[in-house]
């Protein structure tokens, strides 16, 4: 039996003609015990060459269900595939724990050969023996015996992977998670398993929490497969992308030695990659207040200067937020971070003294010193933003550090692929997470939704003229139109507030009643008007109630500008 199994292994259609006699002995063996008193072992006919028959079946998933035949053939099917059934179906009910060690080890392992079987049926197969199985299998994750227990929970692992398993595996979710606590890390580890799979949008939030819950008094030797499982999970079903920012800061301060540069990584592609709503705003906010304590992990300071970088102008009107207070956070950790964080320090440093005016004096300091260090990478960045303004033009240096744009958006990410790496291809965990959850869909389709929109509108300008949707037009158009530079921007910084709310003429300097801009808006406008420099339209302002666009071409030397306003808020404007 042992040769036949490895011939059909390498020629499989070869064999198929033998299902039925190999389901006909299997049947003796089951059915009617029919065996030599020699191949009985502790009452169980032969053992081995029933394991050896079932794995002859696994070959074939398609035997559960032949192709229809009008003459014979079709009956010799039929009959087979009944039997079949039968003998599946007696394995999962006579099968139980039995005091004699031996017999219990000979009859589990028929038995989780058997189920097997079921699950490389699939669907296919009969939904009471899949019901069956997984009631067997939810009485052996709960005996005493390590053994019985570690080869329920990863046969159970992949009889979830099942279609409409995933309801009757949930109710073993309480076993499962005190499996997590047993004391043979293998039980621990196929337990961790058997949750991964068994997760869905429904109790995605529950499990993850008791994973991170969990985390604080796991060993070091399950640590950091359990924060890569996960970070996976929190990303794969999120409805909320705040939740998987909040996730990933409370493994980063459990056990931030066990989360990887992959997984911080996968935070700022995330975030990045997803500007609708306040995911940016929330997430630059979440890291300056995990960034502040002076004690910090250090991939806490790494995340937190990527995205602040990135995204700190949207927070900078908060109280205790500003340009000024965000460089002295991150700084605080300066002499304890490594020279990789160091980098990415330098690189925050850059864009928060161009956005900033107040920040340049703090950061001048810091990139002299740096000038002289011995690492060529610390010293490279600081030699090359100190003299970058000198190099080169106000508008061009906005350029140069504006921020990121989105990244690409792989079939699958980082964190799968080195979930793949650490248990191959065909693990019930790898499967699991190669599959799109309804979140992840959902997600993609509001991502190509929005792309979608900004391609119309950007048409729409470009060829017909027209305004973005839900802007009004208010007609500006001029021969000769002043536009102020970057530099009286930034002058109009000491002239007060804004009066009433509105944007006075900024060409207009003798006007009795203050002319100014509020100096939390600045960095943001200075942004958007270094983007205006170099593209036809964008937006200029924007806040929770207003969004100013500003639309501009030129024919020689005449030029019109077109001003948009768009009601953001939920109430019609007045």
């Amino acid at each position: 039996m042992s040769l036949l199994n490895g011939l059909a292994s390498q020629h499989t259609a070869e064999y198929e003609s033998l299902i039925p006699y190999v389901v006909h002995i299997l049947g003796m063996l089951v059915l009617k015990k029919a065996c030599a008193r020699e191949y009985l072992y502790y009452r169980t006919p032969s053992p081995w060459l029933q394991i050896k028959l079932l794995k002859f079946l696994q070959l074939y998933p398609q035997a559960i269900s032949p192709p229809s035949d009008n003459g014979d053939g079709g009956n010799v099917s039929r009959a087979y595939v009944s039997q079949l059934t039968s003998v599946v179906s007696k394995i999962l009910t006579e099968t139980d724990v039995s005091d004699s060690i031996n017999k219990s080890n000979a009859d589990h392992a028929i038995l989780f050969e058997a189920v097997n079987l079921i699950v490389v049926w699939g669907s296919a197969g009969p939904v009471q023996l899949r019901d069956g199985a997984m009631k067997l299998l939810g009485k052996f994750i709960s005996v005493r015996e390590p053994n019985i227990r570690y080869l329920g929970l990863m046969t159970m692992a992949k009889l979830a992977q099942l279609d409409g398993s995933s309801e009757s595996i949930k109710k073993h979710q309480a076993t499962v998670l005190v499996s997590l606590k047993d004391a043979d890390i293998s039980v621990r580890r196929r337990a961790l398993d058997l949750l991964f799979v068994m997760c869905d949008t429904d109790n995605a939030e529950r499990i993850v929490d008791e994973l991170v819950a969990h985390l604080v008094l796991a060993d070091a030797a399950i640590r950091e497969e359990m924060v890569l499982k996960i970070a996976i999970l929190a990303e794969k079903y999120a409805t909320d992308l705040r939740w998987f920012v909040d996730t990933i800061l409370k493994l980063i301060s459990i056990s931030g030695d066990h989360v990887s540069d992959d997984i911080w990584h996968r935070v700022v592609q995330i975030v990045t990659n997803h500007p609708q709503g306040d995911l940016q705003a929330y997430a630059a906010a979440t890291l300056l207040v995990a960034a502040s304590p002076r004690r910090c992990h250090e991939t806490a300071v790494r995340v937190a200067a990527y995205v602040l970088g990135e995204f700190g102008f949207l927070i900078a009107e908060r109280p205790g937020m500003s340009g000024e207070e965000q460089f002295r956070i991150l700084h605080q950790h300066w002499s304890t971070s490594d020279s990789h964080t160091r980098g990415i320090l330098i690189s925050t440093y850059a864009k928060l003294a161009n956005l900033y005016e107040e920040c340049r004096p703090l950061v001048a300091p810091v990139f002299a010193r740096c000038k002289n260090s011995v690492d060529v990478e610390i010293q490279q960045r600081a030699a090359e933003y100190s003299s970058m303004r000198e190099a080169f033009s106000p508008e061009a240096v906005e350029d140069l550090l504006r921020e990121m744009p989105p990244f690409e958006e792989k079939k699958e990410s980082a964190l799968e692929q080195r979930l793949k790496e650490k248990e191959g291809d065909d693990s019930a965990a790898a499967m699991k997470a190669t599959r799109p959850s309804p979140a992840q869909k959902q997600r993609a389709a509001q991502s190509a939704a929005a792309a979608l929109a900004a391609e119309q509108a950007a048409a729409a300008v470009k060829d017909n003229g027209l305004p973005p949707h839900g802007y009004e037009e208010n007609d500006v158009e001029e021969e000769h139109h002043d536009v102020p530079d970057l530099a009286e921007l930034s002058e109009l910084e000491d002239l007060g507030e804004l009066e009433d709310g509105g944007l006075e003429d900024l060409g207009d300097r003798d006007a009795s009643a203050p002319v100014g801009i509020p100096k939390e808006v600045i960095p943001a406008m200075r942004k958007a008007f270094s983007n205006l420099c170099t593209s036809q339209s964008g937006v200029l302002f924007e806040n929770a109630l207003l969004q100013v666009g500003v639309k501009h071409e030129y024919v020689g030397a005449q030029g019109r500008i077109s001003v948009f306003f768009g009601n953001v808020s939920e109430k019609s404007a007045k």
